[in-house]
């Protein structure tokens, strides 16, 4: 079994000259997107903004990024159109003009579909939210791990994660 390209400076796909891949939930704060925008403005590339749907599976992808996926349980209707619809409204709503934008529908696990698309646009950085905090979020993280330190651990670009959340180290009990 081959093993996979590790990172190296050979590797190290240059910011400025490309883009970035931003990783979106519905409901995420508004400080993602606005991080991306900072960082996209001051690099002068483009931003690649994506969801990833659990509920879909990926069918093809495609060299641009885009992919071609399915219902999970076909006899569920999880209005995903409707979903993107929304998403990019509020990526209009919110980014406007002020950067170039592109969005993505992706299908399966996010970061197999986060790495898909930063190969497919040669990305220079990935860009995702902390877990946002609660019961659900700890026992999905707990069940599946972090999407950001599984974009760390299975693919070569760096990984900026924008803290949505902070504990202060003086409240912590040790």
């Amino acid at each position: 079994m081959a093993r996979p390209p590790q990172p190296d400076p050979s590797r190290l796909t240059p910011f400025g000259t490309h883009p970035a891949v931003v990783g979106l939930i519905p409901g995420l704060p508004d400080l993602v997107t606005l991080t991306a925008v900072s960082w996209a403005s001051a690099a002068a590339c483009e931003l690649y903004f994506a969801y990833v749907d659990p509920l879909r599976y990926t069918i093809a992808e495609f060299p641009d990024g885009t992919v071609r996926h399915a219902d999970i349980d076909p006899d569920v209707d999880n209005n995903w159109k409707q979903r993107e619809a929304e998403m990019e409204s509020s990526l209009h709503d919110l980014v406007g003009t002020q950067v170039s934008w592109h969005f993505r529908y992706l299908a399966g696990r996010p970061d197999r579909a986060l790495t898909h698309l930063a190969r497919a646009v040669d990305a220079a950085v990935i860009m995702v939210g902390t877990s946002t905090p609660g019961l659900r979020s700890g026992l999905r993280r707990l069940l599946n791990g972090s999407v950001a330190t599984h974009l760390s651990h299975h693919q070569h670009r760096p990984v900026l994660v924008v803290p949505l959340r902070v504990v202060d180290w003086k409240d912590r009990i040790e």
